[in-house]
């Protein structure tokens, strides 16, 4: 196993409270840096989900109408919560995923079971850690989307926030909680354990020695390449419910119905083809770049902060 940290009777290395806070700072930025940048690609695609006039618009196309009818500067909008947002939930994401892997990996008792069993190791300890992190981001990503769907709505994160809780209060807040980790827990289980998936068989194709030889350069494209591949997972797998969960914060369906039946009620309207194929493109492109570049960062911000490595059940050979 992939780590140098000192145990105490436990499978894995112990990790100290100072360990999980260089996990949460490393995911941090990496889910801060990537989201933020990405606000563009995100207005766009949350536009063409609920905007009927852009609806069955590319990417290109619906991004040069909402330039032309509002301004640049509407390709910015959500900014603030979005990298408010992230800047939380990336922490308790990476953290928790590093932190319930190694719980899961020290019940199996034995490398050689925690090996057999990775697969729902990693598919436990993802979707934990993910279930707590939206836990932080809900609130502020019902105020993004409400900035990015409804024009007008505010002028930013403090007054949209603050507009939101005035005239909605908590249900406002985490009305779109059951779509949100519809939405994340697919996103995180294929974002973790697809790069794990890809990973092993990079190093299996290389070698152990290989692997060990690796420079810093090589090592950064391992990480890309596993990283793009697992963006193209987390994008297909969460698309589904991330339409409805921008649907759902602009208002649409009954409000009369708790949220998992508006929730289940727009899937039936809107229909197969809208739910899997609506905005997917410009959202593949989108979490391609996300998740390769938030594992690039992570990686590269736990040796800057001298965070222990991650711990490895990968069978290689």
């Amino acid at each position: 196993m992939a780590s140098k940290a000192p145990t105490t009777g436990n499978l894995t290395p112990d990790f100290v409270a100072t360990d999980y806070m260089k996990f949460f700072g490393a995911g941090a930025l990496a889910a801060c840096g990537t989201h933020g940048a990405a606000t563009p690609i995100d207005v766009v695609k949350t536009r063409i989900q609920v905007d009927d006039k852009l609806k069955g618009q590319n990417m290109l196309r619906a991004g040069r109408s909402i330039v032309a009818g509002e301004g640049a500067a509407a390709l910015l909008t959500g900014f603030g919560p979005t990298a408010v947002g992230y800047l939380v939930q990336g922490g308790g994401k990476f953290m928790g995923y590093e932190f319930f892997k190694k719980k899961f990996v020290d019940w199996a008792g034995t490398e050689q079971v925690a090996t057999k069993y990775r697969m729902p190791i990693y598919l436990s300890a993802s979707a934990a850690g993910e279930f707590f992190a939206d836990i932080a981001l809900c609130p502020l990503e019902a105020t993004r989307i409400r900035l990015v769907s409804q024009r007008g709505y505010a002028t930013g994160l403090i007054p949209g926030f603050a507009r939101l809780a005035r005239e909605e209060g908590f249900r406002g807040f985490y009305s779109g909680f059951v779509p949100l980790i519809f939405k994340q827990i697919p996103y995180a289980v294929g974002q973790f354990s697809v790069h794990e998936f890809a990973n092993e068989a990079i190093f299996r194709a290389m070698g152990p020695e290989r692997k060990a030889k690796l420079s810093h350069i090589e090592a950064t494209g391992v990480e890309l390449a596993s990283g793009m591949t697992a963006g193209v997972a987390a994008a297909v797998l969460s698309h589904p419910a991330d339409t409805l969960l921008s649907a759902i914060n602009k208002g649409a369906g009954d409000k009369g119905q708790s949220t998992t039946g508006r929730m289940f009620s727009l899937a039936r309207e809107f229909g197969p083809k809208r739910l899997l194929l609506s905005g997917l493109g410009p959202r593949v492109v989108m979490t391609v770049g996300l998740v390769a570049g938030q594992f690039v960062i992570y990686a590269q911000c736990k040796t800057l902060v001298g965070a222990p490595p991650g711990i490895e059940i990968h069978k290689e050979d």
